[in-house]
């Protein structure tokens, strides 16, 4: 479809609650694949609708394939879609830094949850219900804040874990 414009830090529309998805069709499903065309186009691991301006709860996610020490995959990579996900389990905790493509240059050390159980809808409307680990429940978390208009920034707990990245340096979004 077509790549958009990512908002970063300072546009209102991030600092807002988006709405839910109470209407699906094909504008739902437009919106999706723009949000995936973006991602890709940023380099993002995920990308949530208010970073595009749009205040819809509805969120995409694609972890990269697993590969081995030579290269061969060994898990492909999964995307996912929800629309209107709430976090309905959360257990563990560990402290890992982040980027995210509204706060370009900077990542941060924030502390989420390891293991995580979100449910919500497809872009059709269907219910649909995830449990996620590791770098998935984080993705899922990071983009869930940005569904309530929480940044990177807000979850950083001090100044000193947050830091100035180079160019060329992972940054994307999680």
């Amino acid at each position: 479809m077509a790549k958009r414009t990512i908002l970063v830090a300072g546009e209102p529309v991030l600092r807002q609650k988006a709405k839910r998805v109470t209407s699906f069709g094909p504008s739902v499903e437009a919106l999706v694949e723009d949000m995936v065309d973006t991602m890709y186009e940023a380099d993002g691991l995920g990308l949530a609708a208010p970073q595009i301006g749009v205040p819809l709860r509805v969120i995409v996610i694609e972890v990269p394939a697993e590969l081995d020490e030579e290269g061969n995959e060994i898990q492909p990579s999964e995307r996912y879609v929800f629309c209107n996900p709430e976090i309905v389990k959360a257990s563990g905790e560990e402290e890992d830094e982040e980027g995210c493509l509204s706060v370009p240059g900077y990542v941060g050390s924030i502390k989420r949850a390891t293991s995580i159980t979100v449910k919500g809808q497809d872009n059709k409307g269907h219910k649909i219900r995830v449990k996620a680990e590791g770098l998935l429940a984080r993705a899922f978390q990071h983009e869930l804040d940005h569904l309530d208009g929480i940044l990177l920034l807000d979850r950083v707990e001090s100044p000193d874990k947050l830091r100035r990245i180079k160019a060329g340096e992972a940054h994307g979004d999680i």
